[in-house]
């Protein structure tokens, strides 16, 4: 039995609205609500939360946690453990390990891994391309939180869904799951680089990375994708949008729980712009790319209007010296869990989302969109996952606070004006003021 933790006055954040209130956690789950007295709480460990703000913990729904096969730059111990660090106390990891998560085999052994190492709650993709597509439509898909496709392009050319219509034909026109793409345009991309390549060789600046991975071929991609699911009333999701003409393709005139066709922005495309290549160069090379200023403007934009849905980091840890090749050789994408609700709160400071926002897309949005059950939200019943923040702790990133098994940030010299101070995952303090509590594994995320 879990000790029972009373949280005394704190602002708590959910469901549009900010009310001061107690928080008695027991048996894993949130128990009580209000103004607690002391007979129904007698016991507990009194954490004062009288300042500070309570969030449902961060659920992020694509993440590349890299176990099996790619242990070398993260694992589901090391990146879980940053991931409470920072507030996020559920993820989903997406299907490009080594192998890459293409049957129900592989996918069972990593939810093995996980609930012996993770420290927060999880949940994996099915990996889909031409090679499984056959058997997946085989399966009952409704089993799967969801299918994607999206880093197996790494595997090889071809692998991408939104490349191949008659592919999403098949597939749209038969999964009973959520379909996650990553919607670029091969055939644009390289014929991007074939000009590139003229003018520079192999040493193309990263400066041209949102140039090859344009918007053009971003756009045209979701265009299509969005249009086929549509004719077959499939459930797709269109991961990490970068680009502002995008985010008028998708609909805000209906709730979330009726829409078909979803969509999600990456934190780094709110806080990155095309600006920053010259300070950090591959660094933030991320595919799809960081683009404009105005694409990240207008991303926010479409985040607060209810175009984009949900907020993700799609992290993804490489080793330094990965990234730190030539245009061509660096890997994509950048560790960023342990700091996701650090850039919204930060946003938060500078005016541009609320508090009420932040919970919503990174909480409330995320478990409805996968049908995650009692979670994302802070109600009597709910699983008790928490993260206390205090808004005027500053604190600077660096190499001695980064906890990725990579070891660096592109966010490296920040400082945030917020800090986590105490991470709860399933009624268990694993997280307090810098220290790590008492490990027990999160649990696999149940959904409908």
């Amino acid at each position: 039995m879990k000790h029972p933790i009373l949280i005394k006055n704190v602002n708590i954040v959910n469901e549009g609205q900010i009310k001061i209130a107690d928080v008695f956690i027991q048996n894993g789950v949130i128990e009580n609500i209000g103004n607690l007295s002391g007979e129904i709480t007698k016991d507990a460990k009194i954490i004062d939360g009288a300042g500070k703000y309570l969030f449902p913990g961060i659920i992020d729904g694509q993440v590349h946690f890299r176990e099996p096969g790619l242990t070398h730059k993260g694992d589901l111990y090391t990146e879980s453990r940053a991931a409470v660090a920072g507030g996020t106390t559920s993820f989903i990891d997406m299907p490009n390990t080594v192998p890459n998560v293409l049957t129900t085999e592989i996918l069972d052994e990593k939810f093995r891994i996980a609930s012996e190492k993770s420290w927060a709650n999880y949940s994996f993709f099915l990996g889909v391309n031409n090679d499984n597509l056959d058997k997946v439509l085989q399966m009952n898909t409704s089993q799967f939180i969801g299918v994607s496709d999206d880093g197996l392009y790494f595997t090889k050319k071809g692998n991408l869904l939104a490349d191949s219509p008659d592919t999403m034909e098949k597939l749209f026109s038969k999964c009973k799951s959520i379909i996650a793409i990553h919607s670029e345009l091969e055939k644009t991309i390289e014929e991007n680089e074939e000009i590139y390549m003229a003018n520079y060789g192999e040493d193309v600046p990263i400066a041209c990375h949102p140039l090859i991975r344009s918007e053009e071929g971003c756009y045209q991609s979701t265009k299509r994708a969005i249009a086929i699911a549509e004719k077959h009333k499939a459930r797709l999701h269109i991961l990490h949008l970068t680009t502002e003409a995008e985010t008028h393709l998708f609909r805000n005139d209906i709730p979330l729980k009726e829409k078909n066709i979803t969509t999600e922005v990456s934190v780094q495309n709110l806080w990155f712009s095309d600006k920053d290549y010259q300070r950090l160069g591959t660094l933030i090379k991320w595919n799809p790319a960081i683009k404009t200023d105005k694409d990240r403007k207008g991303l926010l934009q479409a985040l607060l209007d209810d175009r984009i849905d949900i907020i993700t980091t799609d992290h993804a840890p490489h080793t330094l010296e990965e990234k730190q090749k030539n245009y061509f050789q660096s890997m994509s994408g950048a560790p960023m869990v342990q700091h996701s609700l650090y850039i919204m709160l930060e946003l938060y400071k500078q005016g541009l989302i609320s508090l009420e926002k932040i919970a919503e897309k990174m909480c409330h949005n995320v478990a409805i969109l996968y049908g995650i059950e009692k979670r994302g939200f802070i109600c009597e019943g709910y699983f008790a996952d928490l993260a206390l923040v205090d808004l005027n702790s500053p604190w600077t990133v660096g190499k001695e606070n980064i906890l990725y098994k990579c070891g660096w940030s592109p966010l490296e010299g920040q400082t945030f004006q917020s800090k986590v101070t105490h991470t709860f995952v399933n009624g268990t303090l694993v997280y307090e003021n810098g220290n790590f509590c008492e490990f027990i594994p999160g649990q696999r995320l149940e959904f409908n």
